[in-house]
């Protein structure tokens, strides 16, 4: 597939490939999944910037379904993994066991676990003690699994879409903050609009519709991630992805005064890669072969919301990090003059 033409642009034919995809795959879904339209789309821009999602909503909303009706549009393969407080890592990443041969002797090999697969459903990772999770998280980071002193690759793609419900805390592991960041989005399912829910109950309540068709092989996906970091993006944009980013650390340069009251504990480095990957594949999604300042701000949210901590006063008052990454947005300048002038934006950068 032809990427790149002489100057560095994404050609034409590219992008079309990547929408054609991407209409595709919104169609299928579409049998069997009503609304979710930002869902989808954050879920499809993370795929092709080789990203893993944690999609948090309360019971009912559809999001095993979502995941795996997405795994049948990709054509690879699929594994569910329904975490519980007494799953082990063993039971994951696979274990050794001794065969006898014929003849009789006794030979070791290595059974993999459900992990070996293109497309994994952590369902309800909150639920599994953190050595499992650790588990899960080695792969999702090394795309490998450690098996006594022996490491296995696994294949690619390799994505990861973990699922956590957020009212049910007893007895449940909370993933530290520290590995939520391994995840590019946190998307929210909230709940469908009236007619979407009429929608569901119509068709959950008369025969079974068409079934789903494969889209994408798994050499086409690779193929677009590909494509998607030979997207160019202006030094003016990262500049501003970094600016918000960085204003979320408390205690440092530049950092706003109710950043300092409302946040504990602010963004690493990965935000910022993940901000720009994903505005590369969401420019393109959009038919773009740049990417723009809306992008940015279109994904702040998903990259940012699980890697901020809002102090428990602000907690208290009912602000999230959702509202942190709004006021930020606000307060951001886009242009490029004015964020090069402005006073605290030039300790941002000096910093």
């Amino acid at each position: 597939m032809s990427r790149e033409n002489g100057d560095g642009a994404v050609e034409s034919k590219s992008i079309e490939k990547i929408q054609t995809a991407r209409k595709n795959i919104v169609e299928q879904l579409s049998k069997v999944i009503v609304g979710q339209h930002d869902v989808i789309d954050q879920l499809l821009i993370a795929i092709f910037s080789r990203g893993h999602c944690l999609l948090e909503g309360v019971p009912g909303l559809a999001k095993t379904l979502l995941i795996s009706s997405l795994a049948k549009t990709l054509s690879l393969s699929f594994s569910r993994i329904q975490f519980t407080p007494d799953l082990m890592p063993a039971d994951i990443t696979g274990t050794e066991v001794i065969e006898e041969q014929p003849g009789g002797a006794l030979q070791r090999r290595f059974m993999e676990g459900p992990l070996f697969a293109n497309v994994i459903l952590a369902d309800e990772i909150n639920r599994t003690p953190p050595k499992t999770q650790a588990a899960l998280l080695e792969a999702m980071q090394e795309r490998q699994v450690t098996v006594g002193r022996v490491r296995h690759e696994l294949g690619n793609p390799f994505f990861v879409l973990a699922t956590q419900n957020p009212i049910e805390q007893e007895g449940t592991y909370p993933l530290p903050e520290a590995q939520q960041d391994r995840f590019m989005f946190k998307v929210l399912v909230d709940y469908p609009s009236f007619n979407e829910e009429l929608e569901v109950v119509r068709r959950t309540t008369s025969k079974a519709g068409e079934p789903i068709a494969p889209v994408l092989s798994g050499q086409e996906i690779l193929e677009l991630q590909d494509l998607v970091r030979s997207v160019p993006i202006a030094d003016h944009v990262i500049r501003y992805a970094l600016a918000i980013v960085r204003q979320t650390r408390v205690g440092s340069e530049g950092s706003p005064e109710f950043v300092q009251q409302q946040v504990g504990w602010g963004a690493g480095p990965r935000a910022v890669q993940f901000l720009v990957l994903g505005g590369k594949a969401r420019a393109l999604l959009n038919g773009r072969s740049h990417v723009t300042v809306e992008d940015i701000q279109e994904l702040s949210k998903p990259v940012l919301r699980h890697r901020m901590v809002v102090t428990f006063a602000a907690e208290s008052d009912g602000v999230t990090t959702d509202d942190v990454v709004d006021q930020l947005i606000a307060e951001t300048p886009t242009s490029e003059d004015e964020l090069t002038r402005d006073a605290r934006f030039q300790k941002i950068f000096a910093s």
